[in-house]
């Protein structure tokens, strides 16, 4: 990885000014067009004044979020920008197609995740506090994680306790703990890399650090899967193990850790399989559907259904029928856009995924005079891709559906806001970097 001298983006990472103003104002042209259809459709509504003068402000913020971080100095990436506000102005559309009572609620959850976004970015020393106090931030996000064991609340219905309400706000507090766990491991991988990648000693066919090194890791790991197995939630257990091998794997290169941690979520599988009624439905409902059409497999068929009758080019947003999709809004956005824009539609959110995940690990590679930031860049697009990942390949019946959500797309305040402040530590990163 090679530093960076300057304050410019790299020649692979630069845009011209015309790709640049393309990928500011097509977001907000989508977002007001997509709209603006649903209100016109036969089964649409019109959108009250609140909602209209909200939508009008998201749409700006593609438009104003350059400017603003440029004039503060913070670097800005239009490739990367551009794909978020996409996916954010895709997901407005389809909460107001499939549940237009929570569309207000959706846009004032983009502009606090905005405002988290510039938040992240304005907190002085912010990297160094990451990087110093990293067994702080671990701790404190394990401890949410058990209260929501013994406080939480089950708001899908479905047995599993992932809410904490607040006051009148509920929220999800594993996709906190998702960024959180990703720090932790950059802060230690980067202060372990020496050790974990030179020192080894024979377990078995494979070769692995003294324990005492390993031991924090899989304290960490234990403890997180300790949480899921009483959860029964397989997505957060799926996501964070994937994220930490991944991490491990960038931070040593060996195969040996890859391997071995397979091994153990393997095993881990086994035995969640093995003692939780919930994780074995969902295997089940995964493997065949239609042997309960009219009731848990009710949901993955319909949005099979969308998928279908969306055809190449979809019905047009309106004109579908994807509220026969139950909760569609959280559950299968993709599901929605598949069915109202087509096949097109569909891979164009596959694409902006990718996109968007390529460009955040492209990024933390160009971090180069700083290890923890890289591995901390690298963590953070590892984890939205891999969440990405679990999510459209559930819709798409690729991998059991879980309860995460798809980041950027979904309806939800938690997800929405983590996924910004994400994207606000990336940038953070980047304008130390090009400061320095």
């Amino acid at each position: 990885m090679t530093p960076m001298t300057g304050t410019a983006l790299p020649v692979r990472l630069a845009a011209s000014r015309r790709v640049q103003a393309g990928l500011v104002l097509l977001p907000s042209c989508v977002l007001l067009a997509g709209l603006a259809a649903i209100a016109l459709s036969s089964l649409g509504r019109a959108l009250s004044p609140v909602e209209q003068g909200l939508a009008f402000g998201v749409a700006l913020l593609p438009v104003v979020t350059p400017w603003l971080l440029r004039w503060r100095g913070v670097a800005w990436d239009p490739v990367l920008g551009g794909a978020v506000w996409m996916l954010c102005a895709l997901g407005v559309i389809t909460v107001a197609r499939v549940t237009p009572v929570l569309l207000e609620k959706q846009l004032l959850w983009i502009v606090l995740g905005w405002g988290a976004l510039l938040g992240t970015l304005a907190v002085p020393d912010l990297t160094e506090r990451l990087r110093r106090y990293k067994y702080t931030w671990l701790w404190g996000g394990l401890a949410l994680a058990l209260v929501t064991l013994v406080f939480g609340q089950d708001l899908s219905g479905s047995g599993i306790r992932l809410w904490l309400q607040l006051g009148p706000v509920t929220v999800q507090p594993s996709e906190l703990l998702r960024v959180l766990l990703v720090v932790f491991l950059a802060a230690y991988l980067d202060e372990r890399r020496d050790l974990l990648s030179a020192t080894s000693l024979p377990w078995g066919p494979l070769r692995l650090p003294p324990l005492p090194y390993l031991l924090p890791l899989l304290s960490m790991l234990g403890i997180i899967l300790l949480i899921l197995v009483f959860q029964h939630d397989l997505g957060p257990a799926l996501l964070y193990f994937g994220t930490f091998l991944a991490m491990v794997y960038v931070t040593t290169g060996r195969r040996s850790y890859l391997l071995s941690g397979l091994g153990l979520f393997a095993l881990a599988g086994a035995g969640g399989y093995a003692l939780s009624g919930h994780i074995r439905n969902r295997f089940a409902l995964w493997l065949d559907p239609w042997s309960d059409p009219q009731g848990q497999g009710y949901q993955s068929l319909q949005a099979l259904e969308g998928l279908a009758f969306g055809g190449v080019a979809g019905r047009g947003p309106g004109y579908g029928y994807p509220t026969l999709i139950p909760a569609a809004h959280t559950d299968y956005p993709l599901a929605v856009i598949g069915e109202e824009w087509g096949l097109l539609g569909t891979l164009a959110v596959v694409v902006l995924y990718a996109v968007l995940t390529t460009r955040m690990l492209d990024l933390a590679a160009h971090l180069g005079r700083d290890r923890f930031g890289q591995l901390l860049g690298a963590g953070l697009g590892i984890s939205l891709g891999l969440q990405a990942f679990i999510i459209l390949g559930g819709v798409l019946r690729l991998v059991p559906l879980t309860g995460i959500t798809s980041p950027f797309l979904s309806y939800g305040g938690s997800s929405m806001i983590m996924s910004f402040v994400a994207l606000g530590l990336l940038l953070r990163l980047w304008t130390e970097q090009t400061r320095a």
